[in-house]
């Protein structure tokens, strides 16, 4: 089924979804599984599974450095598929602009088809880490609202080099992303919704937040991106705070407010076990809030692990 068609028939029933992050290459896929068993009694609709770009590594030989082209992680579309056949449960991979071509992207959309995968997360994606701004990969789209375009044009059978004939079954599910406290990027929350809308109009049928830790940051940018004629359901993206260090990371990489009372009960905390303790009773809080307002489904950002996220499902499901 598809993420709005989940959301249909839970008949305005808050649902439980969340994001993880494929294990880095070497790993076994066990370990994988380790961390969605403990998740999968609160009955998730749908699964999302990061993507990863490429990255540049530089190998010594002779004295001389030479930079070669490497991905750290494994296939997405891999791991959705076998996720799909284990736990009988809807994936959602994430597509990206940055770090492939629109054939690399046409190739994966097919692949998608053929494993009966019928939702996809359209996103620009990162710069590099030597890049200061997003450069866009040759052969590859700059914004996510072309991506969407082409994923778009691809369930009509509007293939880059040909047209095919195609049947419902080939029609994708899109989501992309939406910024409560605006893109790190963007100049003002009202320029970063019109860019919003423009994914929307482009062919999207969902958003998904990026994470938030005060709900009236959430509230807010629903009334605004409804004011500016977006229609579509709004998931909120929700991550418990782990480690101390995240008082600096996050807000660094970004661009949110944490509030106060988390920041003052983190910064009292005297390890990382305390911390993750707080990331919990806070995250209970501000899902409970979310849930009673009636948001479609409460979607975590896990990172590959699972042992918080249960806690708080458990408060909440």
């Amino acid at each position: 089924m598809k993420v709005t068609e989940h959301i249909a028939a839970a008949q305005n029933k808050t649902l439980f979804s969340f994001e993880l992050v494929p294990p880095q290459k070497g790993k076994n896929i066990q370990e994988l599984y380790d961390n969605i068993d403990p998740l999968m009694e609160f009955n998730p609709p749908f699964i999302d599974v990061t993507t990863s770009r490429e990255e540049f590594i530089y190998l010594e030989k002779d004295g001389l450095y030479d930079r070669k082209v490497t991905r750290t992680r494994p296939g997405t579309v891999g791991i959705c598929a076998a996720i799909k056949h284990k736990y009988k449960v809807d994936t959602v991979p994430h597509v990206l602009c940055g770090g492939f071509t629109k054939e690399e992207t046409e190739y994966m959309l097919v692949d998608c088809q053929y494993l009966g995968i019928q939702n996809v997360m359209a996103l620009r994606g990162d710069a590099m880490k030597h890049q200061r701004y997003f450069e866009a990969t040759n052969g590859g789209h700059t914004y996510a609202y072309e991506l969407v375009g082409q994923i778009r044009d691809m369930c009509q059978g509007k293939y880059l080099h040909e047209t095919l004939k195609v049947s419902n079954n080939d029609d994708f599910c899109i989501g992309v992303a939406g910024y409560p406290e605006k893109h790190l990027e963007a100049p003002s929350l009202e320029f970063d919704l019109k860019k919003l809308k423009q994914k929307v109009d482009a062919g999207a049928d969902y958003i998904v937040t990026q994470m938030f830790f005060n709900n009236s940051k959430y509230f807010e940018f629903i009334e605004k991106a409804r004011e500016a004629g977006i229609t579509v359901p709004i998931i909120p993206g929700i991550k418990p705070i782990a480690v101390k260090k995240h008082l600096q990371l996050l807000p660094q990489v970004f661009k949110i407010d944490l509030p106060e009372d988390l920041i003052t009960a983190v910064d009292a905390c005297k390890d990382n076990k305390e911390v993750r303790q707080v990331g919990i009773e806070w995250c209970i809080a501000q899902s409970k809030e979310l849930k009673d307002a009636g948001v479609p489904v409460l979607h975590y950002y896990s990172m590959g692990k699972s042992d918080n996220i249960k806690k708080i499902a458990e408060a909440l499901f």
